[in-house]
């Protein structure tokens, strides 16, 4: 499970090095695709494999909003592969979409790591904190 929140950089060509806590997961192999609030999302191999199989056996039944999603997840998707000093490349159609400057929030999601810009994620995360501080059972019914 990915957990937590860590301030890489991005270096100049692209490349960010991947939390200690986040190497094993990634660590064969991953896949970057565009993600919600525009941000990055980073899903292990056995992970994105996994969601990819869901969706094509829901495509039958998936309206055009649907369809829409799908297309835009999977075309921007890249498969990559850290290196030695446990670093990947986001491509610049991904680096576009989050707006990814240097500065970066890497945050786990459980089954997913997210990347944003570090003061996109301080934006979302203060407007975001009052409704989490407030929610009760409805928010997520029967989770607490």
């Amino acid at each position: 499970m990915l957990l937590g929140t860590f301030v890489p950089k991005l270096d100049e060509k692209g490349r960010v090095i991947l939390p200690a806590r986040f190497r094993d997961e990634f660590a064969s192999g991953l896949v970057v695709t565009r993600g919600q609030e525009r941000s990055v999302y980073l899903y292990s191999q056995r992970e994105f494999e996994s969601l990819h199989e869901r969706m094509k056996n829901q495509m039958a039944t998936l309206g055009k909003e649907g369809r829409d999603f799908i297309r835009m997840f999977l075309s921007g998707a890249s498969q990559e592969v850290p290196d030695k000093q446990s670093r990947i490349t986001i491509p610049p159609l991904l680096r576009k979409w989050g707006g990814l400057q240097r500065d970066l929030a890497v945050i786990g999601a459980g089954t997913h790591a997210e990347i944003w810009d570090a003061e996109t994620w301080q934006t979302y995360s203060d407007s975001a904190e009052p409704a989490f501080a407030d929610a009760d059972g409805e928010v997520i019914a029967g989770l607490f």
